[in-house]
């Protein structure tokens, strides 16, 4: 039998070891404001074209000095992202223009940014320095869903829940300007409509199944434009066990509950959205309102957590936790986070006509980077 000369096992063991020495590093930044699952997408497919993802998250003063103010503060966002289960690393207060220098201090070997443009107060493409040296890699954006879209959807609900008094309500046409109207025809900030597919839900799934012995967590609800406090009840639930199992109530069922336009992001963006959470093991879509004994049977479930908002009785007047209950297998978890998602619609309405101004400046860049990229193109 053939047996290895040493020379060779140190050439194994060199090549083994300049293998480990390639870790490809990446580099991804951003606003991430209103952090919701286009963002996800983004980090997500960067995570793929490397070993490991480093995010670099720009600091409130950053922001507004070149787009405005973002809605969630900065402590929210690095929060928000930290928790996107692709994210090895985040860096807070990341410059907002992405440089050579950058890159270096975090030996990152290139950066990802999506298929659209950022630019700066000026107008300058944010990414120009990377591109230049050829450290720069494109993915895919996530169309149909934007921080601008949302934010839209959400001064619509103002129009026939927020404010009872129709002087005082926000116009629909008004509302539509912020993303959707007649003047959005910029391909990145205009408006398109979300569709999924069986696919988009794999590439989001862990595909795990509980291992034996695993404490079965579950919790239900909407959560409605994923938000701190969602995050904060998680990460709580998930210290209650090992696998955590999140059933999201269909459209219906939570317009029932929280009435008006409820829910601003339908069943499968909050899929999406709920996926993306690094506690979280799986996801029920369109779970029952009433936790049954099925539900709580066919995925052995060992404990039913719910946070402190008030649980609505189901449409016949029942308990919908009731069956956990009778097992003393239901716990009520305190998340330390007060914010919702009314409090997160709040804000945007009470700045309107800033997030409108913020959003038409944006806008008005990005057409003007259009017509200069058509005259290149024609030229």
């Amino acid at each position: 039998m053939a047996t290895k000369r040493v020379s060779d096992v140190q050439s194994s063991a060199e090549m083994a070891s300049e293998k480990k020495q390639k870790q490809v590093r990446v580099w991804v930044d951003g606003c991430f404001d209103m952090v919701h699952f286009g963002h996800a997408n983004a980090i997500r497919q960067a995570r793929q074209m490397g070993d490991y993802l480093i995010v670099g998250v720009h600091s409130d003063e950053e922001i507004s000095k070149h787009k405005g103010p973002p809605v969630y503060n900065e402590q929210e966002r690095y929060k928000m992202v930290r928790a996107i289960k692709w994210v090895d690393e985040v860096v807070e207060d990341a410059p907002y223009v992405t440089t050579l220098e950058t890159l270096e201090k975090y030996n990152c070997d290139f950066c990802v940014h999506g298929d659209d443009i950022t630019v700066t107060a000026d107008g300058t493409d944010t990414y120009h320095l990377v591109k230049a040296a050829g450290k720069y890699k494109e993915c895919k954006r996530t169309a149909g869903v934007s921080t601008t879209d949302l934010v839209g959807r959400m001064l619509l609900v103002t129009k026939s829940h927020h404010e009872r008094d129709e002087e005082k309500a926000v116009d629909k046409n008004q509302a539509g300007d912020i993303g959707s109207g007649s003047t959005a025809s910029s391909p990145w900030t205009g408006v398109s409509q979300f569709l999924p597919t069986s696919n988009k839900i794999i590439q989001f799934s862990s595909g795990k199944e509980p291992k034996p012995g695993d404490k079965i967590v579950y919790v239900a609800g909407a959560f409605d434009l994923f938000h701190l406090g969602h995050l904060d009840f998680l990460e709580k639930a998930k210290a209650e066990g090992d696998f955590v199992i999140v059933g999201l109530h269909t459209d219906p069922a939570v317009n029932r509950y929280k009435g008006s336009n409820y829910p601003i992001m339908n069943l499968h963006e909050r899929t999406l959205s709920v996926l993306a959470c690094r506690y979280v093991s799986e996801v029920v879509i369109g779970a029952p309102y009433a936790v049954t004994a099925d539900l709580m049977d066919h995925f052995k479930v060992d404990v039913v957590c719910h946070g402190q908002t008030p649980i609505m009785p189901d449409v016949d007047g029942a308990d919908p936790y009731a069956e956990p209950k009778k097992r003393n297998k239901f716990k009520l978890l305190d998340s330390g986070c007060e914010l919702t998602t009314q409090m997160i619609i709040e804000r945007i309405i009470s700045h309107r006509l800033t997030y409108e101004s913020r959003n038409k400046k944006k806008q008005d860049k990005e057409l003007k980077i259009l017509a200069m990229l058509e005259r290149e193109n024609s030229g």
